[in-house]
């Protein structure tokens, strides 16, 4: 049966078979014989419904493009319209064209989600096209996108292996530094603490997702006070007390600076 058609009770002048109403061609068509006529003449009192038909019609041809957002939610308007339209004839054609409308009215979602998905993936955004293809998997070639963002993903983050693992080292540093400066933790038990929660994080920023974009931001935050408290204690034999509070404190003072520079100016 052809996108858009319906089961009616009318039959076929020629042959008697049923008959079958393409709403989005305009056509009555014999489901036995295959003759068509047009639908003005076979469905009973059309008048009321053409307007109805002819949106249906229209938001047909939206979606027969190229996927686009835009053109997605105009076609999704104009077929509800035409759902509401159907209400004030309550009749089998209206119960039959309010069934084209839903229908219409999913696929303008899955053409509006597809086109945002393939936005993204022509922009080699391929973890937000993901997201957009898993949403309509099955439709249209979908599938095969997934199976391609997939690689690209794997891919890109094998690319930034290297980075996980810098970004990873930070925390546990600042960590194991703690317990054997602060808490006199032996040697021996503060570098397996520090390979263990370093594979961890370095993982987790392999991953991406919410945990990564957390680690990565305080490892930002407290890469320059570690490297700065690690010259002072280590490099000049400073002590630990003081090292600490000069390494977060030359930050802030130089951000404090920064950020009054413009009124001074």
């Amino acid at each position: 049966m052809p996108e858009g058609a319906t089961s009616v009770s009318l039959k076929c002048k020629i042959c008697g078979g049923d008959i079958r109403n393409d709403y989005f061609a305009g056509t009555c068509v014999c489901a036995h014989c295959g003759n068509k006529w047009d639908m003005k003449d076979m469905i009973p009192d059309y008048g009321k419904h053409a307007h109805t038909i002819e949106l249906v019609a229209k938001a047909k041809e939206m979606l027969s493009g190229k996927p686009d957002v835009a053109s997605a939610g105009q076609a999704r308007l104009v077929y509800k319209t035409a759902a509401l339209e159907c209400t004030q004839h309550p009749d089998a054609i209206s119960s039959e064209i309010l069934k084209v409308c839903e229908s219409g009215i999913v696929q303008a979602d899955q053409c509006a989600t597809y086109a945002k998905g393939k936005n993204f993936f022509d922009k080699k955004n391929f973890r937000q096209a993901r997201k957009e293809f898993v949403k309509i998997k099955g439709a249209r070639d979908t599938e095969e996108l997934i199976q391609v963002c997939d690689k690209e993903i794997l891919i890109s983050r094998r690319k930034h292996i290297p980075l996980a693992i810098i970004i990873g080292t930070i925390l546990p540093a600042i960590i194991a530094i703690v317990l054997r400066e602060k808490l006199n933790f032996p040697i021996a038990a503060c570098i397996p603490i520090f390979v263990v929660l370093t594979a961890a994080m370095a993982y987790a920023v392999y991953l991406e997702g919410t945990l990564a974009t957390v680690i990565m931001v305080l490892s930002f935050v407290c890469a320059v006070p570690l490297i700065l408290f690690m010259v002072l204690a280590y490099g000049f034999n400073m002590d630990t007390g003081p090292a600490a509070a000069l390494a977060v404190g030359i930050p802030i003072a130089v951000i404090i600076g920064l950020a009054a520079l413009p009124e001074r100016s």
